[in-house]
């Protein structure tokens, strides 16, 4: 069952991207590999400026087609799922970036398509 709609999502980027800002620092990130603390902050401000581009309704520009940035979100979550293999992460730092990319996959995966007609 599908039911993450473009606008459901729109509204999740923005919370999201400040989270992958603040967490990090909140949280103590960095203890395995300070990588584990830039990673996020960068791949934050990342998915700041892509919503910010995203053509959908809460996108300022809106010049990057939603399918792009969906599938943006889907490398993100592999890479996090992946990070903590590549590069050494421990204990917290692996569980925030395996739980981050495991919640991205499944709102990509429930994401409703939409046709437009």
């Amino acid at each position: 069952m599908k039911f993450i709609t473009k606008r459901i999502h729109a509204f999740l980027d923005y919370p999201v991207a400040l989270a992958l800002i603040a967490l990090p620092f909140l949280l103590g990130l960095g203890s395995s590999n300070p990588l584990a603390l830039q990673l996020s902050v960068a791949t934050g401000i990342a998915a700041l400026i892509l919503t910010l581009l995203t053509n959908h309704h809460l996108g300022v520009l809106k010049v990057i087609p939603y399918t792009f940035h969906l599938a943006v979100d889907f490398l993100v979550a592999i890479v996090f799922i992946l990070a903590p293999f590549i590069f050494s992460f421990e204990g917290i730092d692996a569980y925030y970036y395996w739980i981050n990319g495991i919640a991205v996959l499944v709102v990509v995966s429930l994401h409703k398509s939409e046709v437009a007609v």
